[in-house]
């Protein structure tokens, strides 16, 4: 009866121990996958948006757009900046959260520009909102590589 109730107990915390390594597994696949995600919509975003800030300093359909634009990848930031990371990419996930700490700045730096009626030529030349959003890429490549 000993034998059998160790057997029992082993088995149970095998089983509880491998469910605990696939759920480990599947936190960092959903990771990469949402970082994957978010690097695609921020690389969209950096393409698109420094020419409709351009239009946007003379064009009030190309403002409301811009605005539109901006406060869309605020919310995918902030919602990348709830994620929580794999042991493994702790490091790399600080550093896309230092990374979109900066693009935020940017992004309210613009948004103040437009809530005030006048989106200021010398704005667009603080080109750290597109570099911040470039760093990105490259840290979420290196979290890609880490084979999670």
């Amino acid at each position: 009866m000993k034998k059998w109730l160790i057997g029992i107990l082993a088995s149970t915390s095998f089983a509880l121990g491998g469910c605990s390594m696939l759920e480990g597994a599947n936190d960092a696949l959903t990771y990469v996958n949402e970082a994957t995600d978010y690097v695609q919509e921020a690389k969209t975003f950096a393409e698109e948006a420094p020419e409709l800030a351009q239009q946007a300093i003379t064009d009030s359909k190309a403002a409301a757009e811009f605005e539109t634009k901006l406060e869309d990848m605020k919310g995918e930031i902030e919602s990348f900046n709830e994620l929580n990371a794999p042991e493994l990419a702790a490091d790399l996930h600080n550093q896309v959260l230092e990374q979109n700490e900066k693009a935020l700045d940017g992004i309210n730096t613009y948004l103040e520009n437009i809530e005030g009626g006048k989106l200021d030529p010398a704005a667009l030349e603080n080109t750290e909102l597109f570099q911040s959003i470039q760093d990105i890429s490259s840290i979420v490549k290196q979290i890609e590589d880490l084979g999670l």
